[in-house]
């Protein structure tokens, strides 16, 4: 289940192309603010995303790698 957010935020990341908060981020996958929050620390420690100012957040390289697999 983890496993299948994750994979949702990285693709609603890649869509939006540009530095997205969390909100953002869950208004685009339709799921709760709280859903996408929780989740992006664990991404953030894989190195999947990161956070290029306060608070937004874009997928990496290797995120997108990761949607590839």
């Amino acid at each position: 289940m983890a496993e299948d957010m994750n994979k949702k935020i990285l693709e609603a990341l890649k869509e939006i192309g540009k530095p997205a908060s969390s909100k953002e981020i869950a208004e685009k996958i339709g799921v709760p603010t709280s859903k996408v929050s929780c989740r992006l620390a664990p991404l953030k420690k894989k190195g999947l995303i990161e956070s290029p100012e306060k608070g937004k957040w874009v997928i990496t390289e290797e995120g997108k790698k990761s949607l590839e697999g």
